[in-house]
């Protein structure tokens, strides 16, 4: 039968491809088709039942775990095996002889328990098994420690460390006068003058910007005098302080309310950066 449809198949091809060109692909392919499909199906069995295979071969091949036998050990004790000492409770020392002592046993209830004498037990007397009221009486410890000494030398007096000197302002220096004192023609052009009188060379390149602030006194006649910096850079505040002093011209002094000329303080900042 399947010869039978083969046949049929190559004599439908022979029709189909007569006086063509059978060389082209088309005829090829139709005339193998069958060949092909028959190797792709026994390809694609193959490779199921492959896959349906393998994990039993995987699980077969597989090896069990050794166990390795633990050589023994050290035996651990269980709470059993082990045998708990017995703790006996500690004895009670008989109270010596030499003090006196009233028995602080609780009796055992009895109907035929004799009448305990009833005797004053001594104020010094301790609790023990019996009574003993005929015993010395017991010796107090008067025992006093000695003073000690220690702390009973010269007193020392507490030596502070020395504390910088506090400036005391001039009282006869306003802080703040009714007018403010000035330079002749103008601050700006007091600053102008510190600008250009002040030598930066050795400050260059360092990038910071360097402050300060210079504090002075305008006398009453226009000069200046106490002048200081309280920078942070040493270097920085004496050039800035001679710089100050180089500086020519005079000042307009302070006055108070009374519009009189007074000696008064004025802070002139300084702050510059060298490139």
């Amino acid at each position: 039968m399947k010869h039978l449809h083969q046949n049929q198949e190559f004599r439908l091809n022979e029709i189909l491809f007569e006086h063509r060109n059978k060389e082209y692909g088309a005829y090829v392919l139709r005339n193998e088709s069958d060949r092909v499909l028959t190797k792709a199906l026994f390809i694609g069995v193959s490779l199921l039942a492959a896959v349906s295979i393998t994990p039993m071969i995987i699980s077969a091949f597989k090896t069990k775990p050794i166990i390795e036998r633990i050589p023994d050990g050290p035996h651990i004790l269980s709470p059993v095996d082990v045998e708990t000492p017995e703790v006996k409770p500690p004895a009670v020392q008989p109270v010596r002889p030499e003090v006196r002592t009233y028995n602080a046993t609780v009796p055992t209830p009895s109907s035929k328990a004799p009448d305990k004498k009833t005797e004053k037990v001594p104020d010094d007397a301790v609790a023990g098994p019996v009574d003993n009221f005929n015993a010395p009486p017991t010796k107090t410890d008067n025992y006093v420690p000695p003073t000690s000494n220690t702390g009973t030398g010269p007193i020392v007096p507490e030596v502070k460390p020395p504390q910088p000197p506090v400036e005391k302002k001039n009282p006869d220096v306003i802080e703040v006068p009714a007018v403010e004192a000035d330079f002749v023609g103008g601050i700006n052009v007091f600053r102008n003058k510190v600008i250009s009188n002040f030598d930066g060379s050795g400050f260059e390149g360092s990038g910071d910007l360097m402050k300060t602030t210079i504090t002075f006194i305008v006398e009453t006649d226009g000069t200046i005098s106490g002048i200081k910096a309280n920078g942070g850079d040493a270097d920085f505040n004496n050039e800035a302080i001679r710089t100050i002093k180089s500086v020519k011209g005079k000042w307009v002094p302070g006055k108070n309310k009374k519009g009189e000329a007074v000696r008064s303080y004025f802070k002139f900042p300084i702050s510059m950066k060298f490139e």
